[in-house]
């Protein structure tokens, strides 16, 4: 973990300058299809890859530009300036810059929490998701984003997620840093995994007049104490160079991976009744907790995901306008329908996630006995996805079996504690024993079924 302070001297740009590694890096190719630029704060993307942004939009290729949070922390201890204005204020910078680097440019602001996109992972992966799936899967589409080393919290979480998100795609992943050539050296750098970016003249000058615009980080907001500008000159000399440089980010592991549809379809094949749904009075009861559980009476539009041979997904469909239920295998899917098929308001696919993923928003979304199949990478990717697909006032509906199985990527237990690192969410039910776990998530802040009902 790298601690510094914006206040300190920092690097000198000479020092950065005099590097003889920076006159042989292998030049990024910017002959794209799409650039999608993530930032964690507004003046990310202009610092780290406005040459980029130029050079790519002038070719005429698409650009994406994502901001995560509106920087409205820059200034915790300012007197003159509330988070509010500065979200304002910053959110006008980006917008201007954007305008001088890439004009045609889609730019999407979250405003997640500025320092806090740790406890907003779900919602900045959903939206990547998002933006990723609408996009060709090809090495002619770049994602940059800030570097994973860069020593910024909230630059190591945005990197992470978009590690997450392309893993598995063609599409390539670089990281700019902002805040190493403040705190770092040469030797910090991984030299071997670095490009660079000749910027023509014209892309030089566009990044020094959009740069310019973040006027909030350059200059200070007053006199007073606690206004002091966040980029000094001396660290503004690192983005004057004629040269931007990524790093090629490492691919995520894929161990662990997600248990495959052969897997099931084998499963079923030797089971008539696999997991004993229909026979085993544990699984009976376990239905009739996890109905119990669900605070609303009427459920809604529901997605069911793993729905299995059908016993939960009918008890569902009877309070629910509409059940849109999935498996992974045709086996299960045939089961369901024979099940339910005189109901004309469940639809039952075969699909597996987090590869499929329904349009439109749902009132109950119901993750049952299905989170530990997945790797971490997918189930935290799933999870962003219910995160986006959620209705304002939702639930999530979560059990899962809390022993080890040996062919399974992830336990039960390690399942809900992902759940429980979204943030947006409360948990409004828990029911948990010695050999499975139940809870029900709601948007924050959770009402209490005493509450709706005006008992307390």
């Amino acid at each position: 973990m790298v601690t510094f302070t914006h206040l300190a001297p920092g690097t000198a740009e000479q020092e950065w300058r005099a590097e003889p590694r920076f006159a042989a890096l292998p030049e990024l190719d910017p002959e794209l299809d799409h650039l999608v630029v993530v930032a964690a704060h507004p003046d990310d993307e202009t610092l780290g890859a406005g040459g980029l942004l130029h050079e790519v939009h002038r070719r005429g290729a698409r650009v994406t530009v994502v901001v995560a949070t509106d920087g409205e922390a820059s200034h915790p201890h300012s007197p003159t300036h509330s988070p509010a204005e500065l979200r304002t204020l910053r959110r006008d910078e980006v917008s201007r810059a954007l305008g001088m680097l890439a004009p045609e440019a889609t730019l999407c602001f979250l405003s997640l929490p500025d320092g806090s996109l740790r406890e907003h992972e779900a919602t900045l992966t959903a939206h990547l998701v998002r933006v990723l799936d609408d996009l060709p899967d090809s090495e002619r589409v770049v994602v940059v984003a800030p570097w994973s080393g860069d020593g910024h919290r909230d630059h190591r979480i945005a990197a992470g997620c978009v590690a997450r998100v392309v893993a598995g795609r063609r599409v390539r992943h670089y990281g700019y840093p902002v805040w190493l050539w403040h705190w770092g050296s040469p030797d910090d750098m991984p030299w071997n995994r670095c490009h660079g970016l000749g910027l023509t003249r014209h892309a030089h000058a566009a990044k020094a007049h959009a740069m310019r615009t973040h006027s909030s980080q350059l200059e200070q907001l007053s006199d007073a104490d606690g206004d002091e500008a966040i980029i000094s000159s001396v660290m503004l000399e690192h983005f004057s160079r004629a040269t931007e440089l990524f790093i090629e980010e490492e691919r995520v592991a894929a161990d662990n991976a997600s248990l495959t549809r052969q897997w099931f379809d084998d499963f079923y094949a030797r089971h008539e009744d696999p997991w004993g749904f229909d026979t085993r009075w544990y699984e009976e009861r376990k239905r009739a907790i996890t109905m119990s559980c669900l605070p609303a009476r009427s459920l809604g539009e529901v997605f069911e995901i793993g729905c299995a041979t059908g016993l939960l997904t009918e008890q569902l469909a009877s309070r629910a306008r509409s059940v849109l239920a999935i498996d992974a295998t045709q086996t299960a899917v045939d089961r369901t329908i024979a099940r339910v098929h005189a109901d004309g308001a469940v639809t039952v696919r075969q699909a597996m996630v987090p590869e499929w993923w329904p349009e439109g928003t749902f009132n109950t979304i119901v993750l049952s006995e299905v989170g530990y199949y997945l790797s971490l990478d997918e189930l935290r990717e799933t999870i962003g996805r219910i995160e986006y697909s959620l209705a304002w006032d939702g639930y999530v509906l979560a059990g899962h079996w809390r022993h080890p199985v040996e062919d399974y990527p992830l336990t039960g237990d390690q399942v809900h504690r992902e759940l429980r690192n979204v943030m947006s969410w409360s948990r409004i039910a828990l029911h948990e024993e010695e050999d499975f776990v139940l809870e029900v998530f709601t948007r924050s802040p959770a009402v209490s079924v005493a509450q709706m009902e005006g008992l307390r």
